[in-house]
């Protein structure tokens, strides 16, 4: 472990991002998500343990395995996604957890309202 930081604080880190974090094991369940009640794909908290796959429309789901797939075998370390939904541009990303000798341990799924970001041109410097 690097630093010394509480589960307080870093609940309140991933909270604060600007995205959506599901953190899925190298089963498929998912193990955590930020945000509950203010996400772009609301998740109540008893999908904690189901599989990944029961949170996707079924016409996805065999898209999803094939990611997951990809990620377990190393074929790919990620993936990313993009769809409009309700006007807005949604960016999807799936990134590879390996631990130790580079073993897949389970995968984070990170979803992002990037509508705004698209819009930005020319540079805004600090303040």
């Amino acid at each position: 472990m690097i630093g010394n930081i509480s589960m307080e604080i870093l609940e309140l880190i991933f909270n604060t991002l600007p995205f959506e974090l599901t953190v899925i094991d190298s089963e498929d369940k998912i193990i955590y998500f930020n945000r509950e009640g203010k996400r772009i794909f609301p998740r109540p908290q008893s999908v904690i343990g189901r599989s990944v796959q029961d949170c996707h429309p079924q016409k996805t789901v065999h898209l999803v395995n094939q990611v997951l797939e990809d990620l377990k075998t190393g074929r790919r370390e990620s993936a990313s996604f993009w769809i409009d939904l309700h006007r807005r541009k949604i960016y999807i990303r799936y990134f590879a957890l390996r631990g130790m000798e580079d073993r897949y341990i389970g995968c984070m799924e990170v979803t992002q309202d990037i509508t705004e970001i698209q819009k930005l041109e020319g540079e805004r410097r600090l303040l």
